[in-house]
């Protein structure tokens, strides 16, 4: 039996190292890779990204945790109104109402998340409190308003002067055709890898700009917007988010990293795989970042103008994704 199964673990070996899959030490059971990690390291989407992930840094350069760090990172955003895709001053749905949607996961799979919350400026601090202080993973609506209200947070008008200019010019001819990379990219998601090694994840967003009221895209959805798996990797999602949902891709990202992918090959395949299940792409974006436990990033994108921002020891820089066109 035992013949058996060594004749197994080497067939495996022989077709991985055919498919660029796996190292050697990962079939036969030991770690991803004996390569020294990056660590502590956070990446996260879009230019904003920068300011969000030096609060991060604050908390990472001082052996904090990736929980507390990616929660911190993105308030950042959240609570900045020239930031018009994310929190407060993020464009309204086709009602002018802004509702926004967040999730947050950590090292033991543990998750929260909010959909369809209004008034309230932090989303990603009312998901931790869903995933620390109740039995389940998700509330929306009123019931996540509700929540929020009686953990003490504050109710706030979200809607700003100029974010409600930019709506009612859009009610002139309320044509819902979101522009890619700038209407559409809706998110800020954020990774970080601790000085323990440990990975944790956050998403957070005010959806796309003029949506149907009600409407809930891939960010607050774990395995959609956002996935941590401690042993592998995490992934997050920007973009168009019911093309990232249908492949529930932030998950696909990270089961490719397991299977020895590294973080840009695995987005990259996410993406072809996306751009495979869609007749017309020409409208459409998506992109993937990732983050593996060695501190490997990578990022990849339909089509080009997507950026992500990548802060460690060595200091910060945003960098222009890699895209399929």
């Amino acid at each position: 039996m035992s013949s058996r199964r060594n004749f197994i673990k080497l067939s495996a070996l022989g077709a991985t190292f055919l498919g660029g899959g796996f190292h050697l030490e990962r079939v036969f059971g030991g770690s991803l890779s004996t390569a020294a990690a990056t660590k502590p390291i956070v990446i996260s989407t879009w230019d904003h990204g920068i300011p969000a992930n030096e609060a991060a840094w604050k908390i990472l350069s001082k052996n904090g945790n990736a929980l507390d760090a990616v929660e911190a990172g993105v308030r950042v955003p959240e609570a900045d109104p020239n930031v018009r895709t994310v929190g407060y001053g993020g464009y309204p749905d086709r009602e002018g109402k802004v509702t926004l949607d967040a999730c947050i996961m950590d090292k033991d799979s543990n998750c929260g998340a909010v959909a369809f919350l209004q008034h309230i400026k932090h989303p990603i601090s009312v998901a931790r409190k869903v995933m620390e202080e109740t039995p389940h993973v998700m509330l929306v609506g009123q019931g996540a308003y509700d929540f929020a209200i009686s953990k003490g947070f504050k109710k706030e008008h979200l809607l700003t002067p100029e974010s409600e200019k930019d709506w009612k010019n859009w009610l002139k001819e309320s044509k819902y055709k979101p522009v890619i990379n700038i209407e559409n990219h809706d998110t800020i998601g954020m990774l970080a890898l601790d000085a323990n090694g440990d990975l944790a994840g956050a998403c957070t967003t005010s959806g796309a700009a003029y949506k149907m009221h009600g409407r809930v895209g891939d960010s607050p959805i774990i395995g959609a917007g956002l996935f941590v798996d401690n042993e592998v990797g995490a992934a997050t999602a920007t973009g168009l988010g019911e093309a990232v949902v249908r492949m529930v891709g932030s998950h696909l990202v990270v089961e490719l990293m397991r299977q020895g992918n590294s973080p840009e090959n695995a987005c990259r395949l996410a993406v072809e795989r996306i751009i495979a299940k869609h007749k017309d792409v020409k409208d459409l974006q998506v992109g993937f970042i990732a983050l593996n436990k060695r501190g490997e990033y990578g990022g990849y994108c339909i089509h080009k103008g997507f950026n992500y921002a990548i802060h460690d020891a060595a200091g910060k820089k945003l960098i222009d994704g890699k895209s399929k066109f």
